[in-house]
């Protein structure tokens, strides 16, 4: 039977507002100006889902936003970018969640209020059938405090349904990496930490020997390591690529996250290993080419556009 989705991304949703052109840093009891200001979809879910559909596969988000003027913001930036919100849930219970980030010339500082993204669940998710998707990406564990508590059952659920699965962590804020991942990762069909990542959550010092911990409880691992390219593992077969690096990227935000985004469109296409990872590479790398996680995938020419510019 067809399939309604290719991917369902699970994760967080939020706002995203921009402070640039700061005149100077905050200080208490006083006041400064910022030049400009731009609101926008946030999270790195977010950024997934949206290049996912700009790749031409079919995305559902199932996140859990307020019924407030943000998630209503949410919900429409989604579906502008393709995404099919059919999945999405609402909360009268909790506000949307929002990072102010305050943007200065070599850096920046986060404030971020998590609201809704705290409270999605086994019990919301329970509740939906994925046997209308080929497979859901989950990422950001560490930033959904009931997700992460509820992951195992959640995960369960998801399979009994026939869905395959892949999991990137990211980094956790409190950097207690509280989560077990030794039945975490038996449940899950691609693990995609980066480098740093697998480490933290093992404990080990050394990506070999973090690679060595999880190899036994993965299916297949693909490990993001920056400009050193990727690793992919699935059994015996290991296969390191070195990325395509751009001599003048325009930002790297994102770019963790287009490559997830092209690794799963491949793979939902029942593409081998090898060509999942020199998508994933492509699309990280494409990602460089314009500001912000999504800018360099506004329309399948932009795409192709900046493809060739690491194809010669």
């Amino acid at each position: 039977m067809a399939k309604k989705y290719d991917i369902v991304a699970l994760g967080e949703l939020n706002i995203d507002l921009i402070l640039n052109d700061i005149q100077g840093f905050p200080e208490i009891g006083k006041e400064i100006i910022a030049d400009r200001c731009t609101m926008t979809l946030g999270s790195s879910t977010a950024i997934f889902a949206a290049n996912a559909s700009a790749l031409g596969a079919r995305v559902a988000f199932l996140g859990l936003v307020g019924t407030d003027d943000f998630g209503d913001f949410i919900e429409r930036s989604l579906r502008e970018r393709g995404v099919d919100t059919g999945m999405l849930l609402r909360t009268s219970e909790h506000n949307s969640g929002i990072t102010v980030c305050m943007s200065y010339e070599q850096d920046r500082a986060n404030v971020t209020f998590p609201g809704s993204m705290n409270y999605l669940g086994l019990e919301q998710v329970q509740k939906l059938d994925f046997s209308c998707t080929k497979h859901v990406h989950i990422s950001s564990l560490f930033l959904q405090e009931q997700l992460r508590k509820d992951i195992v059952p959640i995960l369960k659920h998801i399979k009994a349904a026939g869905a395959t699965v892949s999991l990137d962590t990211q980094w956790d804020p409190a950097e207690k990496w509280d989560v077990p991942w030794n039945e975490v990762l038996p449940l899950v069909d691609v693990f995609m930490p980066n480098a740093q990542e697998i480490e933290a959550l093992t404990g080990e010092s050394g990506l070999e020997k973090a690679i060595a911990a999880v190899t036994p409880k993965c299916h297949a691992l693909v490990v993001k390591n920056g400009s050193k390219g990727s690793i992919a593992i699935d059994g015996a077969f290991r296969r390191e690529v070195p990325a395509f690096l751009n001599p003048e990227p325009v930002d790297c935000i994102g770019a963790g996250d287009s490559f997830n985004a092209g690794f799963v469109s491949a793979f939902v296409q029942g593409k081998p290993l090898q060509e999942c990872q020199d998508a994933g590479n492509l699309t990280g790398a494409i990602s460089t080419t314009a500001a912000g996680g999504t800018g360099a995938f506004s329309s399948p020419e932009a795409i192709e556009a900046a493809a060739k510019r690491f194809r010669k």
